[in-house]
């Protein structure tokens, strides 16, 4: 009998909720140092993943998660580009 293919699973850091890689946003520090939404999932560079709910991405803003998780302070005006970047993603079919 052969098993079916493991899928990844990561945590949300808003909601803290186990989900399929595929159903989470990824957000990545480059090693630049830019912070950017990483649709595809494979730019280099330290990720964190979000809900695609409004409302997980306003509490890992927040609680300061995504500071956290990718180990660097964020500027207000980055926090402002990347609302925009998720509100955009959620546009997009």
């Amino acid at each position: 009998m052969r098993k079916g293919r493991k899928i990844p699973q990561r945590t949300c850091i808003g909601c803290r909720a186990v989900r399929p890689k595929r159903d989470l946003i990824r957000v990545v520090r480059t090693p630049e140092g830019a912070i950017h939404l990483d649709p595809t999932g494979k730019q280099s560079g330290r990720g964190a993943y979000l809900c695609p709910s409004a409302a997980c991405v306003e509490l890992a803003f927040q609680r300061k998660q995504l500071e956290r998780a990718l180990q660097i302070t964020i500027a207000s005006d980055t926090l402002e580009e990347l609302r925009s970047e998720l509100e955009a993603y959620h546009e997009s079919p």
